[in-house]
């Protein structure tokens, strides 16, 4: 079969899913197609041959992070940011421009590639463009009408893709069932939205068999669009080089690969995916912004984390781990020293909790499953 993937760009989430189910699909002898923008373009090009560049779309970001009101106005008014990577300031274009443009890559492409099923993670165009063109779709997903932190002012645009989402054929959430849904806050009541039959709980795509480590030191991996990663940073060197422990911190830069060392503190600009695993199994605890897929890394590896969120869905994310007394959420400096003060008064505590949730993440093997979503509605 012939099939079409999309996959948003804000941070590499997106796109680590995708490559897990694109060497999976690949093994089952079906004709891929990848498109996407920005940082996951560059790495899916490294790992696929079918890959093709596409308008990203992004919220408006600076050092603060993603800023919504500043997004809503850039709907239709293009905003100035600084960019630290050129270390130039420069200008972000409306994001209703970007979205018409992503569409029309997309389309572009359609007709010549004449796909059995378009697979979408995280990417509304390639939603509407499947309803546009009637071709079956599968939305991977783990947000959809967050209750959490969002801003009110964004409900008509949640509203208005919901539409799409549910014109899907079938919606895989790489989750846990209740009542250990990392996302539930991300993802809404599905019953009321009417979507309860089209919502597969497949579990994360990660293989989540524990593997014990030599737990030495603190590791802290960053990642994200630029705005989040400068404002993670900020936050977290500063508190990292004043331990006593050895902390290790990936600035999350794909471009760049430097190592440098301040104190206790080693600093990276970019590790490599089994570098980042390594430092994950021998970490004591893992801080991080609250990513989805992140949040299972440190449920593979059993370890207790500090969550820094940066935008509203991993504020829910952070909120369900600490309900799960798997994490703990901060918001500045001195939150966080606290909390990593904490983590190490109560270390086993922490450590028991997150293998409660281990034990039952581990009974779903999340990537076969989401394979079969796949196929079954290819062949339908």
């Amino acid at each position: 079969m012939r099939l079409l993937f999309s996959c948003a760009e804000l941070g590499l989430g997106h796109v680590s899913r995708v490559v897990l189910l694109g060497k999976n699909l690949e093994k089952r002898g079906h004709e891929l197609f990848f498109f996407s923008g920005g940082a996951a373009y560059q790495l899916l090009k490294k790992e696929f041959e079918n890959v093709h560049l596409c308008t990203p779309v992004a919220w408006y970001e600076n050092v603060h992070g993603i800023i919504a009101s500043a997004s809503i106005l850039n709907i239709l008014i293009p905003l100035p940011y600084f960019n630290h990577e050129k270390n130039k300031l420069e200008i972000k274009s409306p994001s209703a421009t970007e979205t018409v443009h992503r569409y029309y890559d997309l389309r572009l492409h359609i007709r010549r590639i004449k796909p059995d099923l378009i697979v979408s993670d995280g990417d509304m165009h390639a939603l509407r463009l499947a309803h546009r063109w009637r071709v079956p779709s599968v939305y991977i997903t783990n947000i959809i009408r967050p209750s959490y932190g969002f801003s009110p002012l964004l409900t008509p645009g949640e509203r208005f893709t919901e539409r799409y989402v549910k014109k899907c054929a079938k919606i895989i959430v790489p989750d846990n069932p209740e009542p250990y849904t990392i996302c539930e806050y991300n993802l809404g009541d599905v019953d009321k939205m009417r979507i309860k039959d089209k919502v597969e709980f497949v579990g994360s795509f990660l293989n989540l068999t524990p593997i014990k480590g030599s737990e030495k030191q603190v590791f802290a991996p960053i990642s994200g669009p630029l705005g989040t990663r400068a404002k993670l940073t900020q936050m977290i060197i500063p508190v990292l080089k004043t331990l006593e422990t050895k902390s290790v911190i990936s600035l999350g830069e794909p471009s760049k690969r430097i190592t440098k060392k301040i104190g206790n503190l080693e600093i990276h600009t970019w590790l490599s995916q089994e570098e980042r695993q390594e430092f994950m199994k021998n970490s004591r605890l893992i801080v991080f912004s609250g990513g989805h897929t992140t949040c299972f890394e440190t449920i593979k590896y059993t370890k207790p984390s500090v969550c820094i969120p940066t935008q509203p869905e991993q504020l829910g994310n952070a909120r369900k781990m600490q309900e799960l007394k798997c994490s703990i959420a901060v918001e500045n400096k001195e939150q966080l020293r606290l909390a990593i003060q904490e983590i190490e008064e109560r270390k086993q505590l922490y450590k028991n909790n997150v293998k409660r949730v281990n034990e039952c993440s581990n009974k779903f093997k999340g990537l076969n499953q989401a394979v079969d979503v796949i196929e079954d509605v290819a062949n339908i």
